[in-house]
């Protein structure tokens, strides 16, 4: 049973330190309920109390990012049109390829050739 209540010391004392660290280290006028120095007096005059209070009332909360939310890609109507628009790209460069392609294994005629015969 001095095991238990041993590792239960520790682990508020554990509690106890990082309640005051944290509150010291938050940030002041986001602090919640009661001014910061007034936190940090409760936190070490009511130990674990007073840390489960800060947790829960005066610790200032996550600030969101103020940028635009982003959106799934198939939500999103100017990735939609980019896709679209690089898929005509790319079958117009399929085209051209072949084009080049065929240009190339067409014969070419040397000058003097007249119709593919050669004059003799």
């Amino acid at each position: 049973m001095v095991r238990v209540w041993l590792i239960i010391g520790v682990i508020a004392a554990f509690f106890y330190i990082y309640s005051i660290v944290d509150c010291a280290l938050a940030d002041g006028p986001r602090v919640r309920g009661v001014p910061k120095a007034a936190w940090i007096a409760i936190v070490v005059v009511f130990a674990v109390i007073g840390g489960i209070l800060w947790f829960m009332i005066g610790r200032p909360r996550r600030a969101l990012p103020a940028g635009p939310r982003t959106m799934a890609p198939d939500d999103d109507p100017d990735f939609l049109r980019n896709l679209e628009r690089d898929r005509a790209q790319q079958e117009r460069i399929r085209r051209l390829e072949q084009e080049l392609t065929d240009l190339d294994d067409t014969p070419k005629k040397r000058p003097g050739e007249a119709d593919g015969h050669r004059d003799a």
